[in-house]
């Protein structure tokens, strides 16, 4: 129970009884008392009525007779009358005070409430026509009255009472229809914090509630945009993080199988020291996301020569295509090869599509790398030696996952999500990718990016 007077529902609730019940409260008591003295006075006003007729009777009207007049009239009304002499008689006279009578004989009209006997009595007289003197008092008990106003009140208060049931039940109702909308929302907000996304979030009234279902609605697409970011990010990490590792473990297999010369040991312990550097990098890409302090790669543009980024991804990978039989070159380039852009994510497009390269090259072929001026442009070419690519292939080619599950049954495949990394870490740094074929064969990556 105390949790539903917390809730905004029981409040509602709570609130619009309440104001119902001391609406009705105030209004009957206006309406009883009103009653009440509409009642006196409408008894106040038959009594001098009667009063007044009877003041107008001939003289000769015995006191018998005005006494059946008003008991067929007003029924418990009492008579009382003053004689030439000033003398009082009938049943009313004992509350009819000298005072009345001294004005009732001054040719006055006698109007107000009399209290005897613990009795409070409403008393009207009136002067009779003949000028003698002579009056007719009637007196009537207020007591009386009140009894008949019972009734009419005891229906007022039943009618209160049906007003606060009715007020009960519409005020459980509105409850229940103003917090149906904010009851959806607060489910729609459980469901997000559960972790769906995408949900359809109504727009309800009153308009306040609607601008809280529309704010959901945004935090849930900020929140399905940022989460996406992320988990590309981590997939991206998680894909390349593989390349500097398969690079490590290519040179230490091949020095453990004695393939590294003694003067080749401080070239191979150079790579290993650069790959490891790019190990610790995107290392720190990964904490940057576990403190919330990115959901993408961060991007620090400088001057990068793209002939020394050619030759470092040379070497980090000639272990591994060794062991495949596969030569991995770096053509020379010629003039300014500079480019505006991240080193460590420009390498790490190069690794990614040498990777690539590597997986579809046949044993004795060869996978160069080259790079190129191109207007304001440099552009960065992988070749590899394989089968190429289909113009179906090329449609489709940087879409995740779409190679890998069309050719996973007829030769080595990835994860499939290589190329849809490239394509998107391109997007990042303000360049763009295309996917050809060689005129010799096999297929041919083209990076642009603009020049420094």
């Amino acid at each position: 129970m105390s949790a539903w007077f917390r809730s905004l529902r029981g409040r509602i609730t709570l609130v619009t009884v309440s104001v119902a019940m001391l609406a009705v409260l105030i209004t009957g008591l206006v309406s009883v008392q009103l009653v009440r003295q509409s009642t006196i006075s409408q008894g106040r006003a038959q009594l001098a009525s009667q009063a007044q007729l009877l003041s107008r009777l001939p003289a000769a009207t015995n006191l018998a007779s005005i006494r059946e007049r008003v008991r067929l009239a007003l029924g418990d009304t009492r008579v009382a009358v003053v004689a030439a002499d000033g003398q009082l008689s009938g049943p009313g006279s004992g509350f009819v005070t000298a005072a009345d009578v001294r004005t009732l004989r001054a040719g006055n009209r006698v109007s107000q409430t009399e209290v005897r006997l613990n009795k409070t009595m409403i008393v009207e007289g009136r002067p009779t026509r003949t000028g003698t003197g002579t009056a007719i008092v009637l007196v009537r008990s207020l007591g009386n009255l009140e009894t008949t106003t019972q009734e009419t009140v005891r229906r007022v208060l039943l009618a209160l009472v049906i007003g606060v049931v009715v007020a009960i039940v519409a005020g459980t109702l509105l409850a229940r229809w103003l917090t149906r909308p904010l009851v959806a929302t607060a489910e729609t907000a459980k469901r997000m914090a559960a972790g769906e996304r995408g949900l359809r979030v109504e727009a309800h009234q009153p308009t306040e509630i609607g601008a809280v279902a529309d704010a959901l609605a945004t935090l849930d697409r900020a929140l399905s945009t940022s989460e996406g970011r992320q988990r590309e990010f981590l997939l991206s990490i998680s894909h390349e993080l593989r390349t500097p590792l398969t690079a490590v473990r290519g040179y230490g297999e091949a020095m453990v199988d004695g393939l590294i010369h003694e003067r080749d040991i401080a070239g191979v312990g150079a790579i290993l020291v650069t790959e490891t550097e790019r190990l610790d990098h995107f290392v720190a890409d990964l904490l940057e996301l576990a403190r919330l302090e990115a959901d993408d790669f961060a991007i620090d543009r400088q001057r990068v020569e793209a002939d020394r980024l050619l030759e470092q991804a040379a070497d980090a990978w000639r272990g591994r295509a060794a062991m495949l039989d596969v030569v991995v070159r770096a053509l020379p380039g010629i003039g300014d090869l500079a480019v505006s852009s991240d080193a460590q994510r420009v390498r790490q497009l190069i690794d990614g599509l040498v990777e690539n390269a590597l997986r579809v090259t046949p044993a004795g072929s060869t996978v160069s790398i080259a790079a190129r001026r191109f207007g304001s442009s440099v552009v960065i070419e992988v070749r590899d030696g394989g089968p190429g690519l289909s113009r179906d292939d090329l449609a489709v080619a940087f879409e995740r996952g779409v190679l890998q599950s069309r050719y996973r049954d007829i030769r080595p495949v990835g994860t499939g999500l290589g190329l849809s990394i490239a394509a998107r870490l391109v997007s990042r740094l303000g360049g763009s990718i295309a996917a050809g074929n060689a005129p010799g064969g096999g297929a041919v990556f083209a990076v642009s990016l603009p020049a420094a």
